[in-house]
């Protein structure tokens, strides 16, 4: 019973000594490189054996994933897109408010007379009645029958002014006419409203009337609601029959009926100057 301490003690003593030894060699020499080396490749396979738990789980969150959960990063996903499509939508609307603020602009140098920039706050919900509704009223200045631009040319004439807002009926509604002439031997005649936004009708036209497919109408002044020569629609279609007294003549408008977002309102300087 009392032999077993020395001996085990005997062997701590070598294992340490042993311990120590190995230290310095691996400190000190590369004896122990290539054993090591050897060691770690045999290691190798017991720590891949290891790390089986964790790779399991890893593949089991990965493939076994909740019906709930594609369901909450799908819409995830799709809100998201929402967004960015929104911000896209948003950037090209105010490129194109841009461009066609810039066009008004280009159009105001051309007018002799004083002009005021309305926005379009409003559209008639009746199909039958060409109006629209600005935020400009009479506190700015506007009065009935004032004309009104779009940065093409002319699109219709104020007809109810309000201290803050007016009411505008475009040169399309059936209920309207304008005094026009042609622009290349200035043949006069009446635009008068169809409509429909995309198309004037020249009534009472003799079949033998100079007018052309092409032809540019500008307004021409009579009746002093209009300023003369302000472009207003371009001819595009004439039909002429024999045995009619009158040729059926129609127009394309210059101004954007169903696109102006901001609009001219004119003031003639003739009459401001009064």
């Amino acid at each position: 019973m009392f032999t077993k301490g020395p001996a085990v003690s005997l062997r701590f003593i070598l294992l340490g000594l042993t311990a120590v030894v190995l230290v310095l060699l691996s400190l000190f020499t590369d004896v122990l490189d290539k054993p090591r080396s050897q060691l770690a490749d045999f290691a190798k396979p017991l720590y891949q054996v290891a790390d089986w738990p964790r790779r399991i789980n890893e593949w089991r969150q990965q493939t076994f994933v909740s019906h709930g959960d594609l369901l909450q990063e799908n819409q995830r996903l799709q809100t998201e897109l929402l967004i960015h499509q929104r911000k896209l939508q948003q950037l090209a609307s105010l490129s194109a408010e841009n461009v066609r603020l810039r066009q008004l602009l280009n159009a105001t140098e051309l007018l002799e007379d004083d002009v005021l920039v309305a926005e379009l706050i409003g559209v008639s919900p009746n199909p039958l009645s060409h109006t629209l509704i600005l935020n400009r009223g009479a506190h700015d200045g506007v009065f009935t029958g004032q004309p009104v631009l779009d940065a093409k040319g002319l699109l219709g004439q104020v007809t109810e002014a309000s201290p803050n807002s007016a009411r505008v009926l475009l040169l399309t509604d059936p209920s309207h006419a304008l005094p026009v002439q042609v622009n290349r031997n200035g043949v006069r005649s009446i635009a008068e409203g169809t409509g429909d936004l995309g198309v004037l009708r020249l009534r009472h036209v003799s079949n033998t009337t100079d007018i052309q497919e092409g032809d540019l109408l500008v307004s021409s002044g009579l009746g002093q609601r209009f300023p003369a020569g302000y472009p207003v629609a371009i001819v595009n279609r004439v039909n002429r029959d024999p045995g009619q007294p009158f040729a059926d003549i129609y127009a394309k408008p210059m101004a954007q009926m169903d696109r102006a977002r901001n609009v001219l309102l004119v003031f003639d300087s003739a009459q401001t100057e009064r």
